[in-house]
């Protein structure tokens, strides 16, 4: 059974960092686009970053250039998305989406 699980939210004041993470598992392949998404409460689901396979190209959006990082390392089925300074408004739930599977997200929160 195919499952992606991301883990590293929680709740962190403006300017602090967090790295959150998606293992996959039951995947027999991992050579695929991986992109990590957002939801804020009462807003439209956003594109963050995206990494090809096997890595060579990274693309962020807009808001977190700069500021985030996305990787991954195949060998350990995962995903990373090292963030930095991060504000308020990058408040939401993060998903990471690979192999056409969806995580069940994980909450990130930026308060003081």
């Amino acid at each position: 059974q195919v499952q992606l699980v991301e883990s590293g939210g929680g709740l962190v004041q403006p300017g602090g960092s967090l790295r959150l993470s998606c293992e996959a598992f039951g995947f027999t392949n991992t050579a695929y686009i991986i992109k990590w998404v957002r939801q804020g409460l009462g807003k439209e689901r956003e594109l963050v970053a995206t990494i090809s396979e096997p890595g060579y190209r990274k693309d962020y959006g807009d808001s977190v250039k700069g500021r985030f990082t996305i990787s991954r390392d195949d060998a350990s089925r995962t995903s990373y998305l090292e963030m930095n300074n991060l504000k308020s408004e990058d408040t939401a739930v993060y998903y990471c989406f690979w192999g056409g599977y969806w995580g069940q997200g994980t909450q990130v929160t930026v308060s003081s």
